[in-house]
């Protein structure tokens, strides 16, 4: 199977990419990772559809020879499932390999779960987090229980469900670009839930969701720590939280 590592992994959060390999090869999948690029979503949500189609060609390319394409992300795997055959639709020569290709990739927990039929992980993470539902995870692809059922696995791990779980945390990819004063408002709702729910870790699925409440949460000077779910499920959280590096005082007062 392939590992669609993803852009903002690959350049920030490289950890989460080696997290999920360690979970797909603890499962018993031959991992490899293809030559890839972008998979065209941020074109795509800008209206750009030639530039979309070009990049989605792209991944086309490197992925369709594998069995299975496994993505941490609940936004690129939506982009590819969802989005891929829509782009092609009608092009004789292009619209069922964007249909193979989609038919066959899976978003991370949503394939471990699913597909492999895991139920229990053998990792350790000492105290309670609570988790945010990403949109594209959540209402493209119907994940919801399953991070939760590995969750439920973890020793040492209790799960505190947070007022809104299931709300967008106002990001939205170029969303949060556009419409900056909204967006705002959105994830500062978003945090003030994650921080009455009392736990020390946020957790989500979606790195673009992950980063946006990180960033909000030090520039209150928040002592949450904020990780991808692959990195507690694989027993891969013992460096910096996401954002970590953000919440030096002197950043904290400049961003505020």
């Amino acid at each position: 199977m392939a590992l669609f590592a993803t852009c903002l992994v690959d350049s920030l959060r490289p950890n989460v990419g080696f997290a999920t390999a360690k979970l797909l090869e603890e499962a018993g999948c031959r991992v490899e990772v293809p030559r890839q690029t972008c998979c065209g979503q941020p074109a795509y949500n800008s209206g750009d559809r030639a530039t979309a189609k070009t990049l989605a060609l792209q991944m086309i390319e490197a992925f369709e020879s594998y069995d299975y394409v496994v993505v941490p992300s609940g936004s690129c795997a939506g982009m590819i499932i969802k989005h891929y055959p829509a782009l092609f639709a009608g092009d004789p020569n292009l619209a069922g390999r964007a249909d193979r290709l989609a038919a066959k990739t899976f978003e991370l927990v949503s394939f471990l779960v699913g597909v492999l039929g895991l139920k229990t992980v053998s990792a350790r993470f000492e105290g309670q987090v609570t988790y945010h539902d990403s949109c594209s995870g959540l209402r493209e692809l119907g994940i919801k229980d399953q991070p939760r059922t590995l969750l439920a696995s973890v020793e040492g791990l209790e799960l505190v469900e947070m007022k809104d779980a299931d709300v967008c945390c106002g990001f939205g990819g170029t969303f949060a670009v556009k419409y900056g004063e909204i967006s705002d408002k959105i994830v500062t709702e978003k945090c003030a839930n994650v921080t009455t729910s009392a736990a020390k870790t946020l957790l989500a699925g979606d790195l673009g969701c992950l980063l946006n409440m990180a960033g909000k949460l030090s520039r209150q000077g928040s002592g949450i720590e904020v990780r991808h779910v692959a990195e507690v499920l694989a027993g891969m959280a013992e460096g910096p939280a996401i954002g970590r590096a953000a919440q030096d005082p002197a950043l904290v007062e400049a961003r505020s």
